[in-house]
């Protein structure tokens, strides 16, 4: 049986990454003058943090992880927030471990973004003031909650990034909405409700469903994130399925652009996996990275700072497409 080349297993990546070059991705710049930042979404992920996988024998503790992560990347996605509102102190941790320059991107709580939350991970100070009904459902909508509920759920999120903020490290809030989150009136109200909650906080949106970017309306969804200062994240995913957003390298903030990198493994994209891990299973090969590279050059030519963030971090999947794609740009001179 032919090995899949893009679930080729540990080793193999392995060696991909020993054929890049340089294992150790420091902030790039365009000739534009544009920052360019590469991390992955995640540094905990189980089948990371496994032995002999990406972290050297010994660093076992969450801050042993973070520090080796933070010497080999500028930028990390944090997606747990989007699960549970975070404590001011776990922020002050993360900036704590990581040295000066580096970057966090933080995933919006699913009450944020019209997502449904598990109702047992909610703050205390939420769960306690819940009417009586809502107490045993167990999963909750924003709707579901009185406002001023929900108001303190964006509160508690963002006063909790704050540490980040005040030294410099967070980069952007990420807005993920759903696949049933069409391009609607109603859809842009909530956007724009959005922008006058987060508080002045720098922030970007990547749509779930192709309508937003198909071609009657591509310019309008890029002028509506333009208007209320949004970053556009463009995405490379499986096609084909509603949920399937077109790979183009959109602009819509001179501040910043992000890219996702998804993977492209379809069968899993809109159907219950195992572990979430399964759906992001992938390992990019070369061609399909240099796909990218007109669209990030595109990119650094519109925005100040491009942040490029592999969430196909099943084990050494991302970190090994993470070194390849720096090493591209770089062979490329797109970056330096």
């Amino acid at each position: 049986m032919t090995a899949n080349p893009h679930d080729p297993g540990v080793e193999a990546a392995r060696a991909r990454l020993a054929q890049a070059g340089d294992v150790e991705v420091p902030i790039l710049h365009a000739a534009s003058g544009a920052q360019v930042r590469i991390g992955t979404a995640s540094w905990t992920d189980p089948t990371m943090v496994a032995p002999g996988v990406f972290y050297p024998d010994g660093v076992a503790s969450p801050e042993a992880r973070l520090r080796f992560y933070a010497s080999r990347f500028p930028l990390v996605e944090v997606d747990s927030t989007y699960y549970a509102i975070p404590a001011p102190s776990m922020a002050e941790r993360w900036a704590e471990r990581t040295p000066d320059g580096f970057v966090f991107n933080i995933k919006a709580h699913a009450l944020m973004t019209g997502h449904p939350t598990e109702t047992s991970r909610l703050p205390r100070a939420i769960r306690d003031e819940l009417p009586a009904p809502l107490h045993d459902k167990p999963r909750l909508y924003a709707k579901d909650l009185p406002p001023e509920l929900l108001d303190r759920a964006w509160t508690m999120f963002l006063d909790a990034l704050e540490p980040l903020r005040q030294c410099g490290k967070l980069g952007a809030i990420l807005l993920q909405y759903p696949r049933w989150f069409h391009p609607t009136r109603q859809s842009a109200g909530a956007i724009e409700d959005a922008v006058h909650r987060l508080r002045g906080n720098r922030a970007a949106v990547e749509f779930r469903h192709h309508s937003w970017l198909d071609e009657p309306l591509r310019d309008r969804t890029l002028a509506l994130l333009q208007r209320h200062g949004l970053a556009y994240v463009s995405v490379d995913e499986p096609q084909g399925m509603d949920s399937s957003v077109p790979p183009v390298a959109g602009v819509s903030s001179n501040a910043l652009s992000i890219v996702r990198f998804h993977g492209r493994r379809t069968e899993f994209w809109e159907r219950p996996a195992a572990r979430v891990s399964e759906r992001f299973r992938y390992l990019y090969d070369e061609p399909q990275l240099a796909e990218w590279l007109p669209r990030i050059e595109e990119l650094t030519r519109q925005s100040g700072e491009v942040h490029l963030v592999f969430n196909n971090c099943y084990a050494n999947y991302g970190t090994t497409n993470a070194v390849e794609l720096a090493a591209l740009l770089r062979r490329a001179g797109i970056a330096r």
